[in-house]
C-alpha cells in the first residue's frame, strides 16, 4: 500500500512537471488564450479552459491506462515484464534524468498537428476546447515525452496499475492549465508574472527531479 501511494504521489509530480515544461506550457497558456478570445465572458473563458484542462488529463489517463493494460494482458510480456521490470527500471529512470539535466538532447522537428487543428476549431468555441485539449495532449515534446513513456509508463507496470497512476499524472498536467484560465477570466495583467515565475521554478525543479 505504502508503495502504491509513493506511486500515485510521484505520478502527480511527473505530471506536474510536465504541465510546466516549457513547450507545453507555452501551449497550455497559448490553447487557453485562444479560447478565451473566441468566447467573451470570464464565465465562459473559465468553462473552456476547464473543457481544455479536462481534455488533457482524459487523454493521459486514457492512453496510460491502454498501454499499461495491454503489456500486461498478454501472458508472456507480462511475466517478462515483472521479472525484469525493477531491472530495468533502474536505467530507464536514469536515461530520464539525463534528458532532464539536459546532458542528453534529443532533437525533434515537432509536430504540427496541434497547429492546424487549432485553425479547425476556430469557430467552435467551448465545443473545440475539448478537443484541443486532447490533441496538444498528443503532441508530446522530447521533455514530456520522456517524463511519461521513460517514468510514468514503467512505474505503472512495476506497480500494475493501469488507472491510479495515469489518473493521477493526468489530474496533475491540468493544475497549471486551470491556475492560468483563473488568471484569464480574472484579467490578463498577472499572467506574464505568474509565466515568468513558472519558467524559473520549471528549470529548477527539473533540474532537482533529474538528479534524483
Amino acid at each position: 500500500m505504502n508503495e502504491l501511494l509513493l506511486g500515485i504521489a510521484s505520478a502527480f509530480w511527473l505530471g506536474l512537471l510536465t504541465a510546466i515544461s516549457p513547450c507545453p506550457l507555452a501551449t497550455n497558456i497559448a490553447a487557453v488564450s485562444y479560447v478565451g478570445q473566441r468566447v467573451g465572458s470570464p464565465k465562459s473563458v473559465l468553462s473552456a479552459g476547464i473543457l481544455y484542462a479536462l481534455g488533457r488529463m482524459l487523454t493521459y489517463v486514457v492512453l496510460g491506462a491502454l498501454l499499461v493494460s495491454s503489456l500486461l494482458s498478454a501472458p508472456g510480456l507480462s511475466h517478462v515484464l515483472q521479472k525484469y521490470m525493477n531491472i530495468a527500471i533502474g536505467p530507464i529512470l536514469i536515461l530520464v534524468g539525463m534528458i532532464l539535466v539536459e546532458l542528453v538532447e534529443i532533437k525533434t522537428r515537432g509536430t504540427s498537428f496541434g497547429g492546424k487543428f487549432q485553425s479547425r476549431v476556430h469557430n467552435s468555441a467551448l465545443s473545440g476546447s475539448l478537443l484541443l485539449g486532447v490533441v496538444f495532449a498528443l503532441s508530446f515534446c522530447p521533455v514530456s515525452a520522456a517524463l511519461f513513456f521513460g517514468s510514468l509508463l514503467p512505474l505503472s507496470l512495476k506497480l500494475q496499475s493501469g488507472i491510479l497512476l495515469p489518473a493521477s499524472y493526468g489530474v496533475a498536467t491540468g493544475v497549471p492549465v486551470l491556475l492560468f484560465t483563473c488568471l484569464l477570466a480574472l484579467g490578463a495583467k498577472g499572467v506574464s508574472a505568474a509565466y515568468d515565475k513558472l519558467v524559473i521554478a520549471e528549470k529548477r525543479l527539473r533540474l532537482a527531479t533529474g538528479i534524483i
